[in-house]
């Protein structure tokens, strides 16, 4: 049995990355697969005689999902100042839009330009622009919806496009009547709600995207503990190269205050390194010949040379942070049954809105109100509420656990953490916060407290 973790793409919800579970899971020669939606990444166990990564990646895109290829690195990308840009711009258009459609209703001044019963050719034109960009801006929403219905997985981006789209052709039917001469209709206009609910799932998507990049950079900080270049020795003379380029068997050089850049034996020198990232230990630990090191230490002291072990993802860091994304991929009890209720939510909300339309029609309601009924019943029944908050919260519980030096091996670790009453550490000595500290200062000198540090300060060796 093989492991393997992928990159996906065009994940939205939960529906998203249950419905890609599923579907994996069903496929012949895969043991188990686990779909993390605020990782955007696939852990599948397979059977390495039945399947490879190609047909894994022919499952994904099956499913209607994009693999981009093996999970290498968590990738933190701030939001571009574009991206923000285009929301603030997008904030102001719906305000406009609302102060356009609804302002006369709560008595706020109207334009007279746009005014819907003196010049309703107009305010419907500019209710249709407006509508048009927001349709523009959501329009990955809309492909995702109608590309998960068609592959039988229907999710949140489904069921807001149908609803988005079904109030965007009712309004122009209901302009063409209104231009046909039927002005009792203008008041009959969704364009308004198609808009609005596309700007409040960009807004949610928004704010989860910066939490889930805080949770991201939280973790990514342990792979910026290794440097990025070190110095090799080849045929007696020093060469700076990049991590990639060091291969095991390489002699290292670290000078003082450099860190090391693999795992590796010490085969000449001695020096004292700062581990405490690894054991917590706030004194450094001296290093001499035959001495292991650790990538990601500081040599304070000493010149040492040092053979490479352990490189790329072999090495200490990267076990840590692989221990931390699998964790990460593990599903606490919670979580399971968040997934599995949504599974089933999105296919009963769309049954339910089509009965609601059909009964709305059966008790004599006009088109209109069972249209806008069917719409508000798959707009409000939202599953990210149920399906992206749980994995969410237990995400960001382990990317603040990873940045305080706590490793998480499996999420249903912090659900049962709740019942923990006594903590046992082993450990020789004390627990420490990794750096050394002044306990108590008795100062027998005429000199001040202040003062005094200063000077020890300045003469500390």
């Amino acid at each position: 049995m093989k492991k393997i973790i992928l990159s996906i793409d065009g994940m939205t919800c939960s529906a998203c990355s249950n419905g890609l579970e599923k579907y994996l899971n069903k496929q012949n020669g895969v043991y188990n697969a686990s779909v993390n939606l605020v990782m955007a990444n696939a852990t599948v166990d397979y059977d390495e005689n039945i399947l490879n990564q190609e047909k894994i990646e022919e499952f994904v895109k099956q499913a209607g999902f994009k693999s981009l290829g093996e999970f290498k690195e968590i990738k933190f990308e701030e939001k571009s100042k574009k991206e923000k840009i285009k929301f603030i711009v997008f904030t102001i258009l719906a305000i406009v839009l609302m102060y356009i459609s609804m302002g006369h209703m709560i008595n706020l001044p109207t334009i007279p330009f746009l005014d819907p019963h003196t010049n309703s050719t107009n305010y419907m034109i500019s209710l249709l622009i407006l509508t048009i960009c927001f349709m523009w801006y959501g329009f990955d929403i809309l492909k995702n919806g109608y590309k998960n219905l068609i592959h039988k997985t229907p999710n949140m981006d489904t069921l807001v496009g149908i609803g988005v789209i079904t109030s965007f052709l009712y309004s122009l039917y209901n302009m063409y009547l209104v231009l046909a001469g039927d002005h009792t209709q203008v008041m009959n206009l969704y364009f308004e709600s198609a808009s609005i609910v596309i700007y409040f799932i960009k807004l949610g998507r928004y704010i989860d995207g910066l939490s889930k990049d805080k949770t991201k950079e939280a973790i990514q900080k342990l792979v910026k503990i290794t440097p990025n270049t070190a110095v090799i020795k080849v045929n007696g003379v020093e060469k700076q190269v990049t991590l990639d380029e060091i291969h095991k068997g390489d002699i290292v050089v670290s000078k003082a205050g450099e860190k090391i850049a693999v795992d590796g034996e010490i085969i000449t020198g001695k020096a004292h390194l700062d581990e405490s990232f690894i054991t917590g230990e706030s004194k450094p630990t001296s290093k001499e010949v035959g001495s292991k090191v650790i990538a990601g230490s500081l040599n304070y002291d000493g010149y040492i040379e040092y053979k490479a072990e352990k490189i790329g993802r072999e090495s200490t860091v990267s076990e840590i942070v692989r221990l931390v994304v699998e964790a990460s991929n593990t599903k606490a009890p919670i979580a399971k049954i968040a997934d599995k209720v949504s599974g089933y939510f999105v296919p009963a909300v769309i049954a339910i809105a089509i009965i609601t339309f059909i009964a709305y029609l059966a008790i004599g309601k006009d088109i209109g109100t069972a249209i806008t009924t069917f719409v508000t019943v798959l707009v409000v029944a939202c599953p990210c509420s149920l399906g992206l908050a749980t994995p969410l919260a237990i995400v960001v519980s382990e990317g603040k656990c990873a940045s305080n030096g706590i490793l998480i091996k499996k999420s249903e670790i912090l659900e049962n953490a709740q019942k923990v009453n006594t903590i046992v550490f082993d450990k020789t000595g004390t627990l420490t916060y990794g750096k050394l500290k002044i306990a108590e200062v008795i100062n027998y000198s005429s000199l001040e407290q202040n003062s005094l540090l200063q000077l020890a300060r300045k003469h500390r060796k």
